[in-house]
């Protein structure tokens, strides 16, 4: 039985960069081009003698993944990848510790930090923001769920000051970072939001927890969101900057007779927890550059359907941040899976079931060539995406789409192609396209 296609670290080529330079020409036109009209005067750089801001954008994306993977004592798995993706500089930063200490048998801490304006607050909170939340005491081998949750706002509340009376005496970046993290447990899981990256809980094969990054238009949609188990962060301050809840953005932070969290952003964290359950299936942290791809039933959705076709949970993770691309994220991306004892399991009938969809990729692309050689045309990878999402195609990966086998795509196209030949006449009928 065959596995899933794993992402290709070779060389590009020529008609995927072919891809790359038409997306980049998009991005360029409306990021990087001259002053578009209605365009706010506000958000150009005074200083720009041609009144342009420097674009946060790339000319080409940076495709490079970082990935690793762990297991915990306590029978988990997990997996990481991040990728800088179309943005100049790569600010995210993460922290998997699957095991915290000899006196915390069986905790686990995993956070994903999504840094703005700089790296540098995500990276210090990756490294130090644990230690912040340990040194409060209420994180105990007999558990106690009320302290571990003040802890873990005090532990926020704390780093954020500390790093505040860092940047007064030195010359730090004006950078702030969202958090999105977990504390599990031998028991409960503590689910920790502070921005707009999201954590999300797979149990019984659906969506059972999630923090939510949205900003409800009235009171009955804030009461459903918290209803349906979701929590509510998003804002924008003044105009420039998105989120309401951040550490660092010390800019945001200065007003003397105001309280840490009375301030325009607020470093304290959304806290929820939740008992463990053997229904639970695994838990997805990930930065806004995921969320803005795809929704929480749809990552759900893929994630499953990926796992039972795939035992290596870093390609897992590396297929969600590739799909998360081809869709057309622009930002960073970072995300982290922890598999619990009860996730879906590789099983032969979802590997013949893949296997089959495949076949039936290939033959699709095959009947897009054909047309193109009835037409006498050089093949074109273009015309042949665009066919295949006007097809429509059953059992394609749940929340993926057509997007998310691109890899399947590839491999056809170059096969289909070795031995392509426009035809000079129209087909009989009988003749068949080369392979």
């Amino acid at each position: 039985m065959r596995k899933a296609r794993r992402a290709s670290n070779v060389e590009v080529p020529s008609f995927l960069r072919q891809l790359v330079e038409e997306t980049g020409k998009l991005v360029t036109f409306f990021f990087k081009g001259e002053k578009a009209e209605g365009v706010a005067g506000d958000l150009l750089d005074d200083d720009d003698e041609e009144g342009l801001v420097p674009s946060p954008y790339l000319d080409r994306p940076v495709l490079e993944k970082h990935t690793a993977e762990g297991e915990t004592k306590w029978g988990a798995s997990y997996a990481l990848a991040s990728m800088q993706g179309w943005r100049t500089k790569m600010e995210d930063a993460h922290t998997c510790i699957p095991e915290i200490d000899r006196d915390l048998a069986g905790w686990g801490y995993f956070a994903v930090f999504d840094g703005h304006a700089g790296s540098m607050v995500a990276q210090y909170c990756s490294h130090n923001l644990l230690d912040h939340i340990l040194a409060t005491g209420t994180v105990k081998a007999e558990e106690d769920q009320e302290e571990v949750m003040e802890g873990i706002r005090e532990g926020f509340l704390r780093i954020d000051k500390h790093m505040h009376n860092i940047t007064r005496r030195e010359s730090w970046d004006r950078s702030g970072s969202t958090a999105a993290a977990v504390l599990i447990s031998p028991s409960r899981i503590y689910f920790i939001n502070c921005g707009d990256s999201r954590t999300l809980l797979c149990r019984d094969g659906r969506v059972s927890f999630y923090t939510e990054d949205h900003k409800p238009n009235n009171p009955r949609e804030k009461e459903r969101i918290q209803n349906a188990g979701g929590s509510v962060t998003l804002h924008r301050v003044n105009g420039s900057l998105a989120v309401s809840r951040a550490l660092g953005d010390f800019d945001f932070k200065e007003v003397e007779w105001r309280t840490q969290t009375e301030q325009l952003v607020s470093p304290e964290p959304e806290v929820f927890e939740m008992e463990r359950s053997p229904n639970d299936e695994f838990l997805i942290l990930a930065c806004d550059g995921v969320w803005d791809a795809m929704s929480n039933e749809e990552l759900c959705a893929f994630v499953r359907s990926r796992l039972q076709v795939c035992d290596d949970l870093r390609e897992v993770c590396t297929q969600v941040i590739d799909l998360c691309f081809y869709k057309g994220s622009l930002d960073n991306m970072s995300i982290i899976i922890i598999c619990f004892p009860g996730a879906p399991q590789v099983s032969p009938e979802a590997l013949q079931r893949e296997a089959e969809l495949e076949e039936v990729i290939e033959g699709k692309i095959a009947e897009a060539l054909k047309i193109l050689r009835s037409k006498d045309k050089e093949p074109d990878i273009l015309y042949v995406i665009k066919y295949l999402t006007s097809e429509n195609i059953p059992e394609l990966p749940p929340g993926g789409g057509i997007s998310s086998k691109r890899e399947c795509i590839i491999s056809a196209y170059q096969k289909l192609t070795v031995t392509y030949r426009p035809q000079e006449h129209e087909d009989t009928g009988d003749s068949e396209v080369s392979c």
